[in-house]
Parts: structure tokens; sequence; C-alpha cells
């Protein structure tokens, strides 16, 4: 249950909402389960109604619980799925990425690790949907009227679909940081640098080992394409610092 007692020295909303995330997160408050009402919560805690609110509120931020007005509502314990967590999965690795400013290397070095750990699950298990979402992005990436932001876009969503051909929810949800929140902020460095025409041709060595079920070739697919990636990194760079050493003389 819920315990009762709280620190006087910490803030009561916060403590009463981690009381009730760690009730959810033992299994003691089940999935859909109602909570106790605000008045109830209240006296248990030994705190105002309003302090109880605050708690709800943090609690529904983080999508652990949702509300229901009327004579049967109140608040009750969500059913998360991989797929809603998704979104706040990205969110925080894009802050943790930017506020803790990790270089490209780390972050190239990172998400390709963490990818090519899908190859041999996406090439058994891939599904004619996944093929073909892949199949479709890379004639995305061929028209020469796309944009960068699109094509970034494009970009994400070819990888996204090689993760999901894992077929397996817990990787996908840890890859959506490294997919959707690292490879974006990489584009952001590289777009200026890259061959659209070498991506593509990448894309399509990946997508054809993986209609094959090569693993392997899938996995070397992908390493070739993470040393491009770092490649146009160090470029980057060094055109920058060249920049910087003209602008100084």
């Amino acid at each position: 249950m819920i315990p009762h007692r709280l620190d006087p020295e910490r803030e009561f909303s916060s403590q009463i909402a981690e009381a009730i995330r760690a009730g959810i997160v033992s299994g003691d408050l089940i999935s859909d389960a109602r909570l106790p009402s605000e008045a109830e919560l209240s006296e248990q805690f030994g705190v105002s109604r309003p302090t109880v609110r605050e708690a709800l509120k943090r609690l529904a931020a983080q999508n652990l619980i949702r509300t229901q007005r009327g004579a049967t509502g109140g608040a009750f314990v969500n059913r998360l799925t991989f797929e809603a967590a998704y979104d706040q999965q990205i969110t925080t690795s894009t802050l943790l990425l930017s506020m803790n400013e990790v270089d490209f290397d780390t972050a190239c070095e990172a998400r390709f690790a963490l990818e090519r750990a899908c190859a041999p699950l996406a090439a058994a298990r891939r599904l004619p949907g996944h093929l073909e979402t892949m199949r479709a992005e890379i004639s995305r990436q061929s028209r020469p009227d796309l944009s960068d932001e699109e094509f970034c876009a494009s970009d994400v969503a070819f990888h996204r679909a090689l993760v999901d051909a894992a077929g397996n929810p817990v990787l996908s949800y840890q890859l959506a940081g490294a997919v959707e929140a690292m490879q974006p902020l990489m584009n952001m460095i590289t777009f200026t640098a890259r061959s659209r025409e070498r991506i593509l041709a990448l894309h399509e060595r990946i997508a054809d080992a993986l209609a094959a079920q090569d693993g392997a070739a899938v996995e070397a697919g992908l390493g070739d394409l993470a040393d491009y990636t770092k490649g146009l990194g160090a470029d980057v760079r060094a055109a920058r610092a060249a920049r910087r050493d003209a602008a100084a003389s």
C-alpha cells in the first residue's frame, strides 16, 4: 500500500507522487485501478487537498494516471504501452544529449552500436511490411526535390523500420531515443557535407541484406554507414576549424 509518512524537509507533493509511483511500479496499484479520492489521500498523508492535487498532476504529466469526471470518475492507473512511452523516451534522450553536450563521435558510436545489435534479429524476423516501409523511404530519398528536413525524417523512418523488424518491443523502446533523438542531431551536423547518393546506396544495401535475411550483411552495411557518418563529422569539424583560423588571421 501507499506509505503514509512524509519527510518534512522535502516537498510534500513530490513525495506523494513518488509514493504512488512506487505503488504502481511494485504492482500494488494495478493497471486501471482507481486511486483513493483526493479527500482520502489528503487524510492518509495528512496534507491539504491542493497538495494532493499537485501530486496527481505530476503523475498525469508522466502518463502514469488518468482522471475521469462524473459519479464514477476519479484518478485511475494508466495501462502503459511501449508505443505510448516512445515520445517520452525520445524527449528525454534529446534533452540528455543537448544539456550534457554529448560529442558527435560518442553519440554516433552509441547509436550505431545499439542498432547493429538488432541486425541478426531483424534479419530473422522481418516482415513484408518492414521491407515495404524501408523500400518506400529509399524511393522517397531519391527524389531530387526532397528538402533536408524531409530527407532527415525519411532517414529516421528507414532506421525505425529496421529496428522494429527485430520484433522486440523492449528493443524498439530502448532504441527510440537512439534513432529518433540521436539521428536527427547527427543529421543537423552532417547535412551540409553528406552525399545523399552515398547514403541511398548504403540504405539499398542494408534493405537488400535484410530481404535476404543475411544478418551479417545488415550489420556490415550499418558498420559502413557508421564509418561514413563519423567521417562526415570529422570533415565538418575540420571545415569549421579552417574557417575559424581564416577569420582569426
